[in-house]
């Protein structure tokens, strides 16, 4: 564990990214069946991987507004009201943006009869419900591992 002060940012950072990867796999797996052209297993593992590495990066973007309005690097450690709207205001908006962006303008992907959708936006309900579930369970997850680093750091 680095506990260096000039590094304390390093492990939120890499916190959040790493956590946001493996919980938002398993979102995208679990939703894979959802999206047009997930026939194979090699598929579906690769779509999901690069979906989380994607949205690992939308945790960052979230990581470092709350920075900045905060001040702190780990402001996620210790919720409270604006803390946890900036997250869930933040995945709202960012979600809606790039599924609306990525289906209608870039046709990055599209969905089967089975994904429910958004009326008048026309967007996947499953997509915009994993950025405003996940990234309050990321964040708190990210938080405790980073305190119990630095637990283990001073002892």
């Amino acid at each position: 564990m680095i506990s260096h002060p000039r590094f304390e940012w390093l492990c939120p950072v890499l916190a959040v990214f790493a956590v946001a990867v493996a919980l938002n796999y398993v979102w995208e797996a679990g939703q894979a069946f959802l999206f047009v052209g997930m026939g194979s297993v090699q598929s579906i593992w690769w779509h999901c991987f690069v979906a989380s590495l994607g949205d690992g990066v939308i945790l960052w973007i979230i990581q470092l507004a709350g920075w900045v309005v905060f001040r702190q690097v780990d402001w996620f450690a210790h919720p409270g009201r604006a803390r946890t709207g900036l997250m869930l205001g933040l995945g709202l908006a960012i979600a809606v943006v790039v599924e609306w962006v990525a289906v209608h303008w870039l046709h990055r992907w599209a969905y089967t009869a089975q994904m429910p959708v958004i009326p008048g936006l026309e967007i996947g309900v499953t997509p915009v419900l994993q950025m405003l579930l996940l990234p309050p369970l990321i964040f708190w997850i990210a938080g405790k591992w980073c305190a119990s680093g630095r637990r283990l750091a001073r002892q």
